[in-house]
C-alpha cells in the first residue's frame, strides 16, 4: 500500500481525489495539504482523507511515498524541489511552471532525485485518443498530409474575477497554458510539432483579463506538414475540441475525445466517449476515468522503477511549443 500527500485542494482537486479513493487498494491517502482549514473542512467531510495545515509535516512523515502538487503553477518549483528533497515521488499538475525556465528547472531537480517525476496530462489516456494514436503509429491512415486542433471554450467573466485566474505572475499565460495545454499536449503526441511558423494572441472585449483568451497559429507537424491551432474561452457557450487528421488512406477526427475514422479503402471506425470535456461554464464537468488511468500509471511507474508515460521532459515539449506560439504572436 503505497502512500500519498495531497498538496492544494482547489478546483482540481475533486478527479484526483475521486481517482485514489477508486484505487484505495493500491493507494492510501495520509494527507492532504492546504494553507487554511476552511479549505480542508470539505475535504474531511466528503472524502474522509487526513487534513493539516503543516505541508512540511506531510512532507517529512514517513508513510508518504509521493506527492500529488495541486497548487498555482507559480508554486510548482518550489512544492516539486520540497518534496523531491524529503524523498518522495512527485505527480504534478499542468504546467510544470509559470516560465519554460522554470519548467527546465523543475524537471533537472527531477532527474537528479532519483525519484519519479509525473505530469498530469490525462487526456492522452482516453480510449479513443490512445486509439488514434495506435493508428497513427500504425500507418493505418498513411502519411499524415495535415492537421488541425481547434479549442472553442468559453469561461464567463466572473472565472477570470477569482484572484490569480489569467495573471501572468500566477498562471504563466491565458488559454494557451491554462486551458488549451491539454488539447496541446495531445496534438503534439499524435501528429508531432516540429515548428511553429505565424500566430496570434489577443484578449477579446469578451474578457476582462491580463493574459490572452484567444490564440491562433499555424504550425508545421512531425513530418512537416502544415497544420493549424485555434484556441479561445470566448466562444459562448462553448463546445468540444477537435482534432481532424488528414492521411493518405484515411481522415480521422476527435471530438471531446470521441473518435471517428474514415479509410479510404471503404471502411469507418468509431469509438464513442461520453465522459465531457468541461468545455462551458461547468469547467470540471468531466469523468475522472482519465485521472485514475494516468494515476494507475504513475502509481505503476513507482512500482516497477521505470519513467511515467508522461515524465517531465515530455511536459516540457509541449510548454516549449506554448511558448513559440506566444513569441510568435502578433
Amino acid at each position: 500500500m503505497m502512500g500519498i500527500a495531497i498538496i492544494g485542494v482547489a478546483n482540481g482537486f475533486p478527479p484526483h481525489a475521486r481517482s485514489l479513493v477508486d484505487l484505495k487498494d493500491r493507494v492510501r491517502v495520509v494527507w492532504a495539504v492546504a494553507r487554511t482549514t476552511a479549505r480542508l473542512q470539505p475535504v474531511a467531510d466528503e472524502f474522509g482523507f487526513p487534513v493539516t495545515t503543516d505541508l512540511a509535516a506531510a512532507l517529512a512523515d514517513p508513510a508518504v511515498d509521493a506527492v500529488l502538487v495541486l497548487t498555482p503553477a507559480n508554486t510548482h518549483l518550489d512544492m516539486v524541489e520540497a518534496a523531491l528533497a524529503a524523498g518522495k515521488h512527485v505527480l504534478c499538475e499542468k504546467p510544470l511552471e509559470v516560465t519554460v525556465a522554470r519548467a527546465e528547472a523543475l524537471v533537472a531537480a527531477g532527474r537528479r532525485s532519483g525519484r519519479r517525476l509525473g505530469v498530469v496530462f490525462q487526456q492522452r489516456f482516453r480510449p479513443g485518443n490512445m486509439r488514434l494514436k495506435q493508428l497513427l503509429t500504425e500507418g493505418a491512415l498513411g502519411e499524415i498530409q495535415a492537421a488541425w486542433l481547434t479549442v472553442p471554450w468559453w469561461r464567463p467573466q466572473s472565472y477570470y474575477d477569482e484572484p490569480g485566474r489569467g495573471v501572468l505572475a500566477r498562471d504563466g499565460g491565458g488559454v494557451l497554458i491554462t486551458q488549451a495545454i491539454h488539447q496541446i499536449d495531445l496534438f503534439r503526441w499524435l501528429v508531432g510539432i516540429s515548428s511553429v511558423e505565424a500566430s496570434q494572441l489577443r484578449t477579446t472585449k469578451v474578457h476582462r483579463m491580463e493574459t490572452e483568451d484567444y490564440a491562433s497559429a499555424l504550425i508545421r507537424l512531425g513530418n512537416g506538414a502544415p497544420g493549424t491551432i485555434v484556441a479561445t474561452t470566448a466562444a459562448y457557450p462553448g463546445s468540444a475540441g477537435e482534432i481532424k487528421v488528414i492521411g493518405t488512406r484515411g481522415s480521422a477526427t476527435l471530438e471531446g475525445g470521441s473518435l471517428s475514422v474514415s479509410f479510404m479503402a471503404g471502411t469507418k471506425e468509431t469509438l464513442e466517449d461520453k465522459g465531457g470535456s468541461g468545455s462551458g461554464v461547468l469547467h470540471m464537468a468531466f469523468a475522472h476515468d482519465a485521472h485514475r488511468d494516468l494515476m494507475r500509471d504513475f502509481l505503476d511507474a513507482i512500482e516497477q522503477d521505470r519513467d511515467t508515460s508522461i515524465p517531465g521532459e515530455e511536459a516540457l515539449e509541449t510548454q516549449r511549443v506554448i511558448q513559440s506560439i506566444i513569441e510568435k504572436g502578433v
